[in-house]
């Protein structure tokens, strides 16, 4: 591995300090999951590595039914799915922290790194961007917030500038008779990367018979997550059955761009989308409905 600085500040004006000083040829470090592995396989060329876990304010983790979710960019895996009121009103959250990696990179790994790593196949991306999650950004002009769905701009590539630091993603109160869910197929059982995943969130009427809003989010077959927005508006005032799923599910595989590689085809990822869609709109409308 190169050699570099290490550095562990105790606030964003520091970190950001340390960050804007080196440019390009500083990262930080939260997890440590995806940049250490990065930075052996020399994918990237730094000369400071600059570790935010010190950072209270990017270790908060803070939950209620008024004010919402905030997760720190620091903010383990783990520390999201053992939190009770996190698992009583983002379940579809825990759907995915769960699933990065294996238990003992959940005690390291966090989704505000899978967000800033910014590959299509980031598990907790499409969950995020399903929950209407945003970005709260610090840097050497100030803060700034950007929605989790424009974050990402390309393969490895986010909005994210020259001593800008992710410090926090912000989930709104979730709405009366809502539910999310998210589900990825991979080829293995575990610590795989996803052929393709899906995440929804519904929000079902005072009946709950009937969908008001929907959002839809697809990961692993486009160059960055993309929301499914035909099968979303198609969605609006539709009777919350199976078969109005499955329509959706076929309609959101017009979203995907997807690439044949080693880990699947064109065609098999687009019905992947159109099966998890489906599946994903079913299990959300189950828990918006309290069951």
């Amino acid at each position: 591995m190169q050699e570099f600085e290490y550095v562990a500040p105790a606030t964003i004006e520091e970190a950001v300090s340390l960050m804007s000083e080196k440019g390009v040829r500083a990262r930080a470090l939260a997890g440590g999951t995806d940049i250490l592995i990065q930075l052996r396989a020399l994918q990237h060329v730094v000369d400071r590595l600059v570790d935010v876990k010190n950072i209270a304010e990017m270790q908060e983790l803070t939950c209620s039914d008024k004010d919402g979710l905030k997760v720190g960019a620091a903010v383990a895996c783990h520390r999201i799915y053992e939190h009770p009121d996190v698992q009583r009103l983002y379940p579809g959250l825990i759907d995915s922290a769960s699933l990065i990696g294996g238990i003992q990179i959940q005690g390291r790994a966090s989704i505000g790194g899978n967000l800033c790593n910014s590959t299509p196949s980031g598990d907790s991306i499409p969950s995020q961007i399903a929950l209407s999650g945003t970005c709260e950004i610090a840097g050497p002009n100030g803060r700034r917030s950007v929605p989790v769905e424009d974050f990402c701009t390309g393969p490895r590539r986010n909005v994210l500038e020259e001593g800008e630091l992710l410090v926090s993603v912000h989930f709104p109160a979730p709405q009366a008779n809502s539910g999310t869910h998210f589900l990825r197929f991979i080829p293995r059982n575990e610590m795989d990367i996803a052929v393709a995943n899906s995440a929804a969130t519904v929000v079902l009427d005072e009946s709950k018979q009937k969908i008001v809003s929907a959002r839809i989010a697809l990961g692993s077959v486009a160059p960055v997550v993309v929301m499914a927005t035909e099968a979303m508006s198609f969605l609006e005032g539709k009777d919350a059955t199976e078969e109005t799923c499955a329509a959706a599910g076929e309609k959101a595989k017009g979203a995907a761009t997807p690439i044949s590689d080693m880990r699947g085809t064109v065609k098999q990822r687009t019905h992947l989308v159109g099966v998890l869609t489906k599946r994903a709109l079913i299990k959300a409308i189950s828990r918006a409905r309290g069951e």
